[in-house]
């Protein structure tokens, strides 16, 4: 008879070669997410490393004269100053990218700490965190984004910032709804009576536990300040000339959509992809976070 190692027996050994694939794995294997990292990766070097290849790529800077406006010199033509389109369109996309993911990084993590406290603490400190969510959700959105931008003026960190502010009341109420249904686990019981402090109760085992709520509201939350950012440049609040930017672009070329459409277009089709694949990669990394939560809780 041949020995077996100790401590591991023969029907030990297919549990140990089977074992459950990794959230990666999970995440990539789904349809969605493979043409979802495609879309967004192909935007995100777009807007990336656009910027770097001005002026050799298209011969022109994205502030310099090209030809008369409207014209159909060089790839795309000009936009309403003569400038190339192509040049304004491949230095457009970073700031409105960076602006748009600092503000929802900052929207996401308020909203999450705050629902979290709320649920966590309950009480009045509940009651008190819940009701000045409603009061923020109660207001426009972007009224309330206008108003502050007009007060404090189209900068960059203000846009950011009230664009964050925004988006934490909605976040807020996701991270609590979920944080209800994690609290009462066993194990959060266990940290209690151990007495381990709250914070760590939040970051080490409740905050992993709704990741996949999270996700979804992280690719929302995005997608909103994408459109957000586009919206007020567009309407003169957001980034301002003669920085390039994918918003003001669409209200710089609207007048003459008819004659030259690719200064608009452009922006449109960039924007729109970036919504889809954003959306895309975050629903396919809450399904594989919340199918990998149902088999650990086997």
């Amino acid at each position: 008879m041949s020995a077996e190692p100790d401590g591991v027996s023969s029907q030990d050994a297919p549990a140990q070669a089977s074992a459950p694939p990794s959230l990666w794995r999970r995440f990539i294997a789904q349809r969605q997410a493979k043409i979802g990292v495609v879309i967004t990766g192909i935007v995100v070097a777009v807007a990336v490393f656009g910027p770097l290849l001005l002026p050799w790529a298209t011969g022109y800077t994205s502030t310099e004269f090209a030809a008369k406006p409207f014209h159909s010199d060089g790839v795309f033509g000009t936009d309403n100053l003569g400038r190339d389109v192509l040049s304004r369109f491949l230095d457009g996309g970073l700031r409105l990218l960076v602006y748009a993911a600092l503000a929802t990084v900052l929207g996401l993590a308020l909203g999450t700490v705050l629902g979290m406290v709320a649920a966590y603490t309950r009480g009045w400190v509940d009651s008190v965190i819940m009701r000045g969510n409603d009061i923020l959700l109660a207001l426009p959105q972007l009224v309330f984004a206008l108003l502050a931008i007009t007060v404090l003026g189209p900068q960059g960190w203000v846009l950011v910032v009230v664009i964050g502010i925004t988006h934490a009341p909605s976040v807020a109420r996701v991270a609590r709804s979920a944080t209800l249904s994690v609290i009462t686990e066993d194990y959060i019981t266990a940290a209690e009576m151990y007495n381990v402090p709250r914070w760590r109760i939040l970051a080490r085992e409740v905050l992993p536990n709704i990741t996949g709520p999270l996700m979804v509201e992280l690719g929302l939350r995005m997608t909103y300040s994408i459109a957000y950012i586009a919206s007020l440049s567009f309407l003169g609040l957001g980034l301002q000339p003669p920085a390039a930017g994918w918003g003001l672009m669409i209200n710089e070329n609207r007048i003459a959509l008819a004659v030259q459409p690719w200064g608009v277009l452009l922006p449109i089709i960039a924007i729109a992809l970036l919504t889809v694949g954003t959306n895309l990669v975050t629903d396919a990394f809450a399904r594989a976070t919340a199918n990998l939560h149902v088999e650990d809780q086997q």
